[in-house]
This record gives structure tokens, C-alpha cells and sequence, in this order.
């Protein structure tokens, strides 16, 4: 049986108040039954780390990586970087990356690669816009962006978390019904079993990203290859994302 997981993406906010307010209400957190993840902003990772009690078991990511390891690549942040601060995750590929950064399928691979090298759990995103949903294409984009992923192997794709997040519905209001969700969870894993062997796709998580809220998570993480959520602006309200990883317990 795969276990759930909640994954926090705070984007670019956040302040060290809500870190505080943040380490405070996960303190408490029971992860026996969902594996809980927040990424923060990069310079927030540590004070985070400090205000989560380590005993809590609650994780620590990162929301990219350098395709390099280390080098003149002003900006950049290294996956060993990430390690020495405490991260065990890193968010690869996301949307967001993928349209304001030009980040190809390639690039997205090589991120892949370069959290592995580093010790990292990549969470890597795929999804598709509004564009390619009306027009029929959401299987053929999810499918390219996928391959490129399960072209490296089982032996890498079974250290990996996948997440489904429709472009049209990050930061809309706008949420895939329950069944658009299972649809497209369900054809990931069929892809994946297809390429690799039921065996790994059976045990591979697929969360799902895309204004998930109190309101919604349990029907949506109710669907039966929803593995958890990828959590966006909700992730920024304490009680709510509280409420949100209540939902995900099985």
C-alpha cells in the first residue's frame, strides 16, 4: 500500500513569522500514516528546520535544483546545498519552471539526475495547460513529459514521487474534478506499468497539485491513485494545511 503524502509549496512567500506559526502547528504532527513535506523558500529552509522539531518527523524540500553540481552558476542552488541544509525532497519540473524559466523535458531530466547525485527525493512535476485540455491533448503532453522521466529506468524512477498538476488549475481557483484527476493519475500509472512493470507502478506515489483546499482534499485524495497533494497557496494558512494532511490519512 502506498503511502500518502502532503507536500507544502509556499512559492515565493512566506516570512519568518510564518515559520514560526508554521514549526508551531506541525509540531504536533502524527506522519505515521502520511509523510508530510514543506518547501519553503530557499533562504527560510533553515530557520524552518529550527522551528520544526526534528521528533516530529515533518520534512524538509527544496523548490528546485541546479542541474549542476556545484560551478560559476550565479543563482543557482546545488542539490548538495540542499542535503547539508536538512532537505530531504526537491520540487522538479513544476509548471511554473517549466513556463517562466524554459525549463524542457530535458533540463527537467537533468534536475532529476542531479537530486539523485545529491541524495535528494525528486517530486517531479507534469501536467498540462488549458490550451492542450481543450484541444484533447492532455494524455499526449502529460505522456511526453512523463517519458522523459521513465526513460531512465526503474532502478531511478522507484526513488521518485510524481505529481500531477493541471497548469489550468495552479493559482485559478479552478480545481480538476475528482474523476478529471483519477483519469489522468490512472493513465500515469498504467504509462508507468506499461514502460516499467505494474510491479513499480503500483508502488509509485502520484500526488495531485492544483487548488487543493480543506474543502476538497478528501474527495480528491479519496480517488484511487491519488497518492496526496502537492499543495500550493493552502500550504500557506497553518490550519488549513493541517486540515489538508487530515484528509490524506487513510
Amino acid at each position: 500500500m502506498r503511502k500518502p503524502m502532503v507536500a507544502g509549496n509556499w512559492k515565493m512567500n512566506g516570512s519568518l513569522a510564518l515559520v514560526n506559526d508554521m514549526g508551531r502547528a506541525l509540531a504536533g504532527v502524527d506522519c505515521s500514516a502520511v509523510d508530510v513535506l514543506v518547501c519553503p523558500p530557499f533562504p527560510y529552509i533553515g530557520p524552518l528546520r529550527r522551528a520544526v522539531p526534528d521528533e516530529s518527523g515533518v520534512a524538509l524540500g527544496g523548490q528546485d535544483v541546479s542541474r549542476y553540481d556545484s560551478g560559476a552558476y550565479t543563482g543557482e542552488v546545488a542539490g548538495a546545498m540542499l542535503a547539508e541544509m536538512g532537505c530531504r525532497h526537491v520540487i522538479v519540473g513544476h509548471s511554473e519552471r517549466r513556463a517562466m524559466h524554459a525549463e524542457t523535458d530535458e533540463v527537467v531530466v537533468d534536475k532529476v539526475q542531479a537530486a539523485l547525485r545529491a541524495g535528494l527525493t525528486p517530486i517531479v512535476c507534469v501536467g498540462e495547460t488549458l490550451e492542450a485540455r481543450d484541444a484533447g491533448e492532455t494524455e499526449q503532453v502529460v505522456g511526453r513529459q512523463l517519458d522523459a522521466v521513465l526513460d531512465l529506468g526503474g532502478f531511478v524512477v522507484e526513488k521518485l514521487v510524481l505529481a500531477y498538476e493541471p497548469v489550468w488549475a495552479i493559482g485559478t481557483g479552478r480545481t480538476a474534478s475528482p474523476e478529471q484527476a483519477q483519469a489522468v493519475h490512472a493513465f500515469i500509472r498504467q504509462r508507468t506499468a506499461d514502460a516499467l512493470g505494474d510491479e513499480l507502478a503500483q508502488r509509485f506515489p502520484i500526488l495531485y497539485g492544483g487548488s487543493v483546499k480543506p474543502g476538497n482534499a478528501r474527495e480528491l485524495f479519496g480517488c484511487a491513485d491519488v497518492d496526496g497533494g502537492l499543495i500550493g497557496g493552502a500550504s500557506l494558512d497553518p490550519d488549513g494545511f493541517l486540515e489538508i494532511i487530515s484528509a490524506a490519512r487513510p
